[in-house]
């Protein structure tokens, strides 16, 4: 640190979404309590800083947020309200409280949140954005340095890495598909960037088109498809532009559509958990850190039940307490196995659950409960240090209820409900088909179904293992023993304050992870409200703890 009256830090960021943005303005709160000064040097190739492609302010408008304006809970601190509002007060689009806005919205009002912080720490911070790829790490007795190629940045105090969902080496079967479309001219693409598939999707009119993945990115595809190509949806039907494929084929391991979540504020409520509910769920999750794996998930599913059982019944649901015991059990053991309905009914049921014309399932009142409690699920996993075993089986458990816990807007739903009784969609081949790779292209069958398709789609997100990240950075740290997997197929180790744990588990000071990749150490990362809550909260504290003891704090 420079000798000086004033603590100093420099800090190098790699990689600068919105979870970033998040860790600079809770660090800014920190450097003005302690009256403190911090040079920091972004690097990301990226052109929005705060954005990233996830929220890319140039993508398609229709790339939408799975949170609705009345859920947006990602208001900027105290210390920007003079520089920027609220997002559904900043833009210029009069959002109503059930609308869910484009990503591309957002991603320009997380930038200029990022231009308000810039204000905002003027005599505090000093930001330098710098659009090039961090290729290696390393410590010396002068601090930690950053590679860029044949060009090294430092030496820096600290060094925090949030770069979200880093390239990462294709999974078996889609980099045989890649080889098969490399050698047959075959069109196989990502779901993102939107606009390039909306460009390449401009020459399969009339083919048919296979989507592996059935989740919200395969949701996103769709809208590319069909909104993206000048087509559109209007009462309860959908017009066609004549450029759009002939039939789409999506398709996931077990061809379960993500739920979709309460269609209206009022019937969110109803899955409201009480105060007293709530204190149980805490309790619970406390109660985990000392058992091993299996005792770690029924106690919290114990504390599901009670709260399951009163939403239930008060929504005319005949499920039994037995019921919901047993749910639980196989969520524990099989997620998903005790799903038995076909696709089509699972997608009909989930839109007249999400609107209160039926009774909800045992599995759509857990889930919505399950998402309610996402804030609590981070404070007693996050902060806290699980035994390895017991954190790996938590995670599994919060994935496994993403099916209903991370579910696209009823809208969502019901336009594919719209697209499957056209026949533009079909779910025959939904459910794990086997895929063969012919002179035509992708053969997929299932049972006694087979469909050709011309064009594969690409929409299943990479997992957070990092043996598989392929991203230089991470990959020289991983190979140093600089970053270490808290377990097999999860992502890396940290303490509760981000910094990085090595190969002989022990923390190196300054050098830090938020986010996604250290799955494991981490839960519920994906959501946007994580990168502006208590992870960044306690990063920033650890920085200060570290890089201004001698500053006196502001009263």
């Amino acid at each position: 640190m420079p000798s000086s009256s004033i603590p100093q830090c420099r800090l190098a960021v790699i990689g600068f979404g919105p979870r970033g943005l998040g860790a600079l303005e809770a660090l800014l709160i920190e450097a003005q309590r302690r009256n403190a000064k911090v040079t920091i040097d972004i690097f990301d190739p990226f052109e929005w800083p705060a954005a990233g492609p996830n929220f890319d302010p140039d993508q398609s408008p229709h790339c939408i947020l799975n949170i609705p304006i009345r859920a947006l809970d990602i208001d900027p601190p105290d210390i920007l309200s003079d520089g920027i509002k609220p997002f559904d007060e900043w833009s210029s689009t009069s959002y109503q409280p059930e609308d869910y806005p484009p990503r591309s919205d957002l991603g320009a009002y997380l930038n200029a949140r990022f231009k308000a912080l810039c204000e905002a720490g003027k005599g505090k911070f000093t930001i330098t954005t710098t659009d090039t790829l961090i290729t290696g790490a390393a410590q010396s007795a002068t601090g930690w340095w950053v590679q860029a190629g044949d060009k090294k940045h430092g030496p820096y105090d600290e060094v925090l890495l949030t770069q979200g969902q880093p390239q990462t080496e294709p999974d078996p079967q889609l980099a045989r598909w890649t080889d098969f479309a490399t050698a047959q001219g075959g069109a196989l693409t990502s779901a993102y960037p939107a606009n390039r598939l909306i460009e390449r999707a401009a020459d399969w009119a009339g083919q048919t088109v296979a989507i592996r993945g059935l989740g919200l990115s395969t949701l996103d595809v769709l809208r590319m498809l069909t909104w993206g190509l000048g087509g559109r949806f209007e009462n309860g039907s959908y017009i066609a532009s004549g450029k759009e494929p002939h039939r789409i084929l999506p398709f996931s391991l077990d061809g379960f559509p993500p739920a979709a979540k309460p269609a209206t504020a009022e019937v969110d409520a109803q899955y409201d958990p009480t105060p007293e509910e709530t204190r149980a769920f805490t309790k619970a999750l406390k109660d985990t850190l000392d058992l091993e794996p299996c005792d770690a998930l029924a106690r919290l599913c114990q504390a599901l039940v009670a709260p399951a059982m009163r939403i239930l019944g008060s929504l005319d649901s005949s499920a039994t307490q037995r019921d919901v015991e047993d749910w639980l059990e196989v969520e524990c053991d099989t997620p998903g196995a005790q799903e038995t309905s076909v696709a089509l009914d699972a997608l009909r049921s989930s839109v007249e659950m999400a609107q209160a014309r039926v009774p909800p399932s045992i599995g759509y009142a857990i889930g919505q409960l399950w998402r309610k409690w996402q804030n609590e699920l981070r404070r007693g996993v996050n902060a806290e240090r699980h035994k390895t075993l017991t954190a790996t089986a938590l995670v599994g458990f919060d994935e496994g209820l993403k099916r209903y816990s991370y579910g696209p807007p009823v809208s969502a739903a019901q336009e594919l409900l719209i697209l499957i009784d056209m026949g533009m969609v079909s779910l025959c081949t939904v459910a794990d088909p086997a895929v063969l790779l012919t002179s035509k292209g992708w053969h997929l069958i299932e049972g006694d179904d087979g469909m050709l398709a011309s064009v594969m789609v690409d929409a299943v997100l990479p997992s957070p293992d990092l043996a598989q990240v392929s991203d230089p950075l991470v990959r020289g740290c991983v190979e140093a023993g600089m970053i270490h997997p808290i377990a097999e197929g999860l992502g890396a180790h940290t303490l509760p304050e981000g910094q990085l744990l090595d190969r002989d588990h022990a923390p190196q000071g300054g050098f830090s992870m938020l986010g996604r990749l250290a799955l494991g150490s981490v839960i519920a990362a994906d959501s946007l409200h994580d990168c502006f809550g208590a992870s960044t909260n306690r990063w920033a504290a650890g920085l200060a703890d570290r890089c201004f003891r001698s500053a006196p704090r502001s009263q």
